[in-house]
């Protein structure tokens, strides 16, 4: 897995479980942390897809 994917992930897991921290205190920041995990949801399949398409143009190009 690429590093920025896994940054991304780790940043998503960190910020949903603030998210429930949050809520469950009574606290509305937590929608700041829920988008936040959409926000680093979206940054990690972005690079995971980034990664997984280089490799295959790599390989493309290289078997010609």
């Amino acid at each position: 897995m690429p590093r920025l994917a896994l940054y991304a992930l780790v940043v998503c897991v960190l910020s949903v479980a603030a998210a429930v921290v949050s809520f469950a205190k009574g606290s509305m920041l937590g929608i700041v942390w829920v988008l936040l995990a959409g926000l680093s949801s979206n940054m990690t399949w972005y690079y995971f897809r980034r990664a997984r398409a280089g490799r295959t143009a790599g390989e493309a190009t290289a078997s010609r």
